[in-house]
């Protein structure tokens, strides 16, 4: 009936990986079968810096590996969480620098092969592990890994600390797709006042699409000395295209799969002074049953409801909008709008609705009064896509 105040976005949050400053840690290396390396002195060797036996490393520092009387000829440095570090070598290729961030809290391997002067073959495998965590930021991103969502999901990221570099994050995610198509992101503050950012194309994703999401942040500072922790590939896929709308004029829900109309439905929206959101809201999610109580939403006096067990309950807002079942509102649906913010409908319409809709599938309301947030849910697509591209910090470094 009215609008309720839903559990926590399923938001998959990731285990946290940190970042620390950064401080000169030289370890060294040696040729496989031989004794403890004296750095840049003796014979020919490979050489690893940073390198195990002397503390933890700070995510600040490079790693660098060098042929001392000899050139290198493949070189892997790799965590199983962080994943491979990316590199640049030297014009003889006797050295090696790495060029992605270390993430905190991880283990390195170093495996690398060369050839002395002479044409014997230099061999090391070596280790180390970076500083704990000490000020880190995560992100809470959605969908997550292998899910199906609706065309009008975007992909979102919320953070549990402050971001004051935006463009640096930014400039670390990256959104593909197959077919491709243009897209970007935008920040916003999310309704629980963290700082947010979400992906979408201009329209709504084409049916089928499969899409990743990639978070190159471990080792990104983010501002104010906090850094990022996450280094991630999401792959997820777009189903079939439902699509609702609700007239609030003529009280009826009009619902369609890929372009074909399966059913008009006969609803109530919300009455004067409570008014369902207009523009286009996104299903965040359903609960075949929900306790519906109005001081969840701050509606107290005459207008306090308590009703109990509510059915079919499909959620489009983090405010509390929701299409649901009404029975308690029989007679009104089609003619009457009668609820505090929600679409209700009879039991047996609303258990149809709710077999037929997933998370990220977009519902329209239209001829109603105050358009939906972005922040809340996912309103994005209430924003004109100039509008939409103008929130990137990158775009605004343009």
């Amino acid at each position: 009936m009215g609008q309720h105040l839903p559990a926590q976005l399923g938001r998959r949050t990731v285990p946290p990986l940190a970042l620390a400053s950064a401080a000169a840690v030289l370890l060294a290396a040696c040729t496989s079968g031989g004794g403890a390396d004296g750095g840049d002195k003796g014979g020919p060797a490979i050489v690893v810096q940073p390198a195990a036996g002397s503390g933890k490393v700070p995510v600040g520092r490079k790693v660098t590996v060098r042929a001392r009387g000899g050139s290198l000829i493949s070189v892997e440095v790799g965590s199983p969480g962080p994943g491979r570090l990316s590199g640049t070598w030297s014009e003889d290729k006797s050295v090696w620098t790495s060029t992605t961030p270390l993430a905190p809290g991880a283990t390195y391997t170093v495996k690398a092969n060369g050839r002395t002067e002479g044409g014997a073959v230099l061999d090391k495998t070596a280790s180390f592990t970076t500083e704990a965590p000490q000020n880190a930021v995560v992100g809470e991103y959605y969908p997550d890994k292998g899910m199906t969502v609706g065309v009008a999901m975007p992909v979102s990221i919320i953070f549990n600390k402050p971001i004051h570099d935006r463009a640096a994050v930014e400039r670390k995610l990256h959104v593909t797709s197959s077919p491709a198509v243009e897209g970007a992101w935008s920040w916003m503050k999310d309704r629980s006042g963290k700082d947010r950012i979400d992906y979408r194309p201009e329209r709504y994703w084409q049916r089928g699409t499969r899409i990743t999401l990639r978070m190159d942040l471990a080792g990104v500072n983010t501002g104010s000395g906090v850094y990022g922790t996450q280094e991630r590939i999401v792959n997820f896929r777009i189903g079939d295209a439902v699509t609702s709308t609700v007239d609030v004029t003529t009280k009826t829900m009009t619902v369609r799969r890929n372009g074909r109309m399966l059913r008009i439905l006969k609803v109530s929206s919300g009455k004067r002074g409570y008014e369902t959101w207009n523009g286009t809201m996104v299903v965040l999610g359903k609960v075949p049953t929900i306790r519906m109580n109005s001081s969840t939403v701050r509606i107290f006096g005459p207008e306090a409801y308590d009703l109990g067990a509510v059915k079919w309950d499909v959620r489009l807002t983090t405010s509390g909008t929701y299409v649901h079942a009404a029975p308690w509102n029989a007679g009104k649906f089609g003619l009457v709008n009668g609820s505090h913010g929600c679409i209700g409908m009879s039991t047996g319409d609303a258990r149809w609705f709710y077999g037929h809709v997933d998370p990220g599938d977009p519902v329209t309301v239209v001829h109603s009064v105050e358009t939906v947030a972005a922040n809340n849910g996912y309103g994005d697509w209430n924003v004109a896509w100039e509008t939409w591209k103008k929130g990137s910090a990158l775009n605004s470094l343009n």
